[in-house]
């Protein structure tokens, strides 16, 4: 292994094991230098490199330091959020706060007047520090089973892609501001830029979830893929 490989290779297994937190600054040029014994150019390459992969930001006179990872979902897929946490290699938790049954429903397109639904709300973390802010709706009439699951074990959106098929949805995409209770879960000051998703599933016209997700701003874009329609 070439030194420049090993200098990234010490860096990034620092950054993915939530040693060096999103924030940290990395040592100094000069000071990896030293650590390694090796010439300037060579960490400025591994430094560069880092940087084009996303891991690290060089900033002007301040150094460099570690990049708060951007997670990518599809605009019309239903991602799962564990499996897009693992992806970028960071460890990921879910946290159940609350589980409860609602006879409202979340929202009018999906009332109905024998209604059941449960509700749940929880934090999804990655690398220990918190990631987004769940509330959850279910309705038992469509997913009556979801009644017996225990999800303090597993995050509800994970279990419905795995067991529960759709055929219609819905997503709502838009910048909030972190309202009080959303920035005291995800550690941010009230007011904070975030991104908020929301989703509709139904199954052949019945309601199945609706899901509002919160995440700091500078954490999650949404990316799709597409290729032109050439059938006109």
């Amino acid at each position: 292994m070439s030194i420049e490989a090993h200098i990234r290779e010490t860096i990034e297994s620092r950054i993915r094991s939530g040693e060096w937190a999103p924030g940290t600054r990395i040592p100094f040029e000069h000071e990896l230098v030293t650590e390694h014994g090796c010439a300037r150019a060579t960490v400025n390459k591994a430094l560069s490199r880092l940087a084009r992969e996303g891991l690290i930001e060089r900033r002007r006179r301040a150094g460099s330091f570690v990049a708060r990872p951007q997670f990518h979902a599809a605009v019309i897929g239903v991602p799962d959020i564990g499996m897009l946490v693992a992806a970028r290699g960071e460890p990921y938790a879910w946290q159940l706060e609350e589980s409860a049954l609602d006879p409202a429903a979340p929202d009018p397109a999906m009332a109905r007047a024998d209604g059941r639904w449960l509700r749940l709300t929880g934090l999804h973390h990655a690398s220990a520090r918190p990631f987004g802010w769940e509330v959850r709706w279910i309705d038992l009439l469509t997913v009556p089973e979801a009644e017996r699951v225990d999800f303090a074990r597993e995050a509800p959106g994970a279990w419905l892609l795995g067991h529960v098929p759709w055929s219609d949805a819905r997503h709502r995409i838009r910048a909030v501001a972190a309202t009080p209770a959303a920035a005291r879960r995800l550690a941010l000051a009230t007011g904070a830029p975030c991104l908020q998703v929301e989703r509709w599933t139904w199954r052949s016209g019945t309601p199945v979830t609706y899901v509002r997700q919160t995440f700091p701003g500078d954490r999650y874009d949404l990316v799709e893929d597409f290729a032109p329609d050439t059938r006109r």
